[in-house]
């Protein structure tokens, strides 16, 4: 069956076909398994063209991907802005985009704002960057820098509730690091839709299955399943705040990997796509990078791939006594601005 995002004369049909769809929580909308991460529509993850972006939107949509997601922390503004010269032209009706308030600049003194007068200016900034009326899912970006919950649900959701209302926002999310801190705010704030879980739930991470339950009533967006670069040949970029011994255990993995000819990304979308969530977010920012996760999508692993997959998760991640970095990033932030 044919999503409401399918648009006759725009979409390849038969690709949409085979994309795999599943209900966004309890919203009413159906989103594709994969969805699109523009994290690197920036320099974030290393370089990239505005041509590479252009392309990878107009043929991860035209493949059936509808759900795509940026923010302005990303590239102080850059990802949006180039998000919106790539779906110029191409039908509001095919896509839902999701973005995000709160995080913004690179200074920390600057780089946290989610009060009312900010949220307001950034959601504008947004509408504009992105050229678009309307924004489907607006998030709090990592509540858990947030002077408090209660902050954010006594001044910064009054805003977000004020813009749904005007028809400025359909959708209201929170993003952040701690699974349990995702899990509180939504048991305090019946108001929200979704939220995005980020590198908790990997090959050698499942945080978020411990938090099922809590979720049970809002869409779950499973983001960075490649641990933000861990899981990849390449390994992560310099500023990773993950431990030693979790780099360590993931480098070990990926060269056990093409030592066996295998591509540990493939191995870990793959874990991701059998897991928990209702859209697994992947960071796409190139054409080969979304032809190749719609391949583990649409073929999965061979028996081969399996068999290194189950080894490497007994010899490099069972062993791990720390699996996430959980309060490295927030510990950091808090002693700078002491």
């Amino acid at each position: 069956m044919l999503p409401k995002t399918f648009v006759k004369g725009f979409h390849n049909e038969n690709d949409v076909k085979m994309m795999k769809y599943q209900p966004f929580g309890k919203t009413g909308m159906q989103v594709s398994r994969l969805s699109l991460g523009c994290g690197g529509f920036c320099n974030i993850y290393g370089e990239f063209t505005l041509e590479q972006c252009k392309e990878t939107v107009l043929q991860g949509l035209k493949s059936g991907i509808n759900y795509i997601d940026t923010g302005p922390w990303y590239g102080q503004g850059v990802s949006e802005t180039i998000l919106g010269k790539c779906l110029d032209g191409i039908p509001r009706e095919a896509y839902y985009v999701a973005t995000k308030i709160g995080r913004y600049e690179k200074d920390p003194r600057k780089m946290f704002d989610f009060s009312p007068e900010k949220t307001r200016e950034s959601l504008e900034t947004s509408l504009k960057k992105l050229n678009v009326d309307y924004i489907d899912v607006i998030q709090m970006h990592d509540i858990e820098f947030a002077p408090s919950i209660d902050y954010l649900i006594n001044e910064t959701l009054p805003v977000l509730l004020e813009a749904k209302k005007a028809g400025k926002v359909k959708l209201i999310g929170v993003t952040g690091y701690p699974v349990s801190t995702l899990a509180e705010f939504v048991r305090k704030c019946p108001e929200i839709d979704m939220i995005l879980s980020y590198s908790r739930l990997t090959l050698f991470e499942q945080e978020l299955h411990t938090f099922q339950d809590d979720f049970m009533n809002v869409a779950v967006v499973n983001a960075a399943v490649l641990g933000m670069g861990l899981l990849t040949s390449s390994g992560p970029q310099s500023w990773h705040p993950a431990h030693q011994c979790i780099k360590e255990a993931c480098k070990g993995a990926a060269d056990y990997c093409q030592k066996n000819d295998v591509d540990i990304s493939k191995l870990a979308l793959s874990f991701a796509f059998d897991n928990y969530g209702d859209t697994v977010l992947n960071g796409m920012n190139n054409p080969e990078l979304l032809k190749s996760s719609l391949k583990v999508l649409q073929e999965g692993l061979t028996p081969k791939e399996l068999q290194i997959q189950a080894d490497i998760k007994k010899m490099y991640f069972d062993p791990l006594s720390i699996r996430n970095w959980e309060n490295v990033e927030i510990n950091a932030f808090k002693k700078f601005l002491e």
